[in-house]
Formats: structure tokens, C-alpha cells, sequence
């Protein structure tokens, strides 16, 4: 008995270093909808470079300048769902939403993305169009490889598939479109469906 008294004991602590140390109220359905939001802009986006620029984006059009706040309000709404769906599971599970833990999430998160934010809005003055698919997905890859330390482990995998497919969008500029849905769209609803078996039904 004092055995499985000692193990349970050693499990407990574990445990409260593993809180202590990560951010662990991430929610998977913040993901899905994430995924979600990114087809439904990736569709609207889609139609009206179709539609009005047949098929070419130029940067002083209309038309780039919609898909730009298209862009900005995917990002936008999955922000602010994420930041929703968190709290209220960090308060489910009395766990604190801002604290140096989650200060450090979110820093290793924001860096590499604002460097990559930055790079792509200077590539694009420049009127280079074609590698911006790929490039969000890199450094988007790299942001959540960067910040999963400070949070589930597994947030690391969907960071290397991004950094992939964002690898093969570089190599095959013409697909970068195809693999920004696959990524920021498909993926993300994938994983977050996985994320929310696996950690928020428990």
C-alpha cells in the first residue's frame, strides 16, 4: 500500500510541475473554429479574385486590398475566439489565464510571427506575390514550434506540417493558395478536433 501511496505521490507532483511549467487550457474547438473561419475567408477571397481580377491580384487593386481584411479578420476572429474558448476552460479548471507562464507562450508566439508578419508585407510591396502563401505558413509553423514549450507538446506537430507545407509552397509557388487553405484551414480543424478529444473531454 505504501508503495502506490508513494507512486501516487510522485504522479501528483508531476503533475503540478507539468502546470506549473505549461499552458495547459488551450482549447481545441478554438482551433476548429479557427479552421473554419480560414476556408469560409479563403472561399469569399477566392470568388472575388475569380470573379473581378481574373485570377491576378494587383497590389493596388481593390480586390487585393478586400482580400487583405479578409485576412486580417480570419485572424482577428480566431484571436478572439481563442482568447474566449481558453479562459472559459482556464476557469473550468481553476487554472489562471495570464500569468508568467502564459506571458511566455505568448511572447515565443509573437516574435517569429511579427518578424514574419513584417517580412511578408515587404515582400509584397515589392509586388512578389507568389511566395506569400508559403511564407505565412513557415512562420506561422515556426511561432507555434516556438511557443509549444510553453504549452501542449503537441501544438509542436501542427507547427512542422505548417513549416512543410509552407516549405512546399516556396518550392511550387502556384499551389500556395491550395496549401494556405490545407493549412491554416484543414489542419487546423483536424488537430483541433484531435485537441478536443483528447484533452477537453477529459
Amino acid at each position: 500500500m505504501k508503495s502506490k501511496d508513494y507512486l501516487k505521490d510522485i504522479s501528483e507532483i508531476k503533475n503540478m510541475m507539468n502546470k506549473s511549467s505549461r499552458f495547459i487550457s488551450l482549447s481545441g474547438l478554438s482551433g476548429i473554429l479557427a479552421g473554419v473561419y480560414a476556408l469560409i475567408g479563403a472561399a469569399i477571397a477566392y470568388s472575388l479574385v475569380i470573379s473581378y481580377s481574373y485570377g491576378r491580384l494587383t497590389l493596388d487593386g481593390w480586390v487585393f486590398e478586400t482580400c487583405l481584411f479578409i485576412l486580417f479578420m480570419v485572424a482577428f476572429l480566431s484571436i478572439l475566439t481563442g482568447i474566449f474558448l481558453t479562459t472559459r476552460k482556464a476557469k473550468k479548471d481553476g487554472s489562471k489565464i495570464w500569468d508568467s507562464t502564459s506571458r511566455r507562450l505568448v511572447f515565443n508566439f509573437l516574435v517569429p510571427l511579427a518578424v514574419g508578419g513584417l517580412y511578408i508585407l515587404i515582400i509584397l510591396s515589392q509586388g512578389k506575390y507568389g511566395q506569400s502563401g508559403g511564407l505565412m505558413l513557415i512562420f506561422y509553423g515556426l511561432a507555434l514550434v516556438n511557443a509549444s514549450k510553453y504549452s501542449i507538446g503537441d501544438i509542436q506537430y501542427l507547427g512542422y506540417i505548417q513549416i512543410i507545407l509552407g516549405l512546399i509552397g516556396a518550392w511550387k509557388p502556384g499551389y500556395g493558395f491550395w496549401l494556405w487553405v490545407l493549412g491554416f484551414g484543414i489542419m487546423h480543424i483536424v488537430y483541433g478536433t484531435w485537441m478536443h478529444f483528447k484533452y477537453d473531454r477529459n
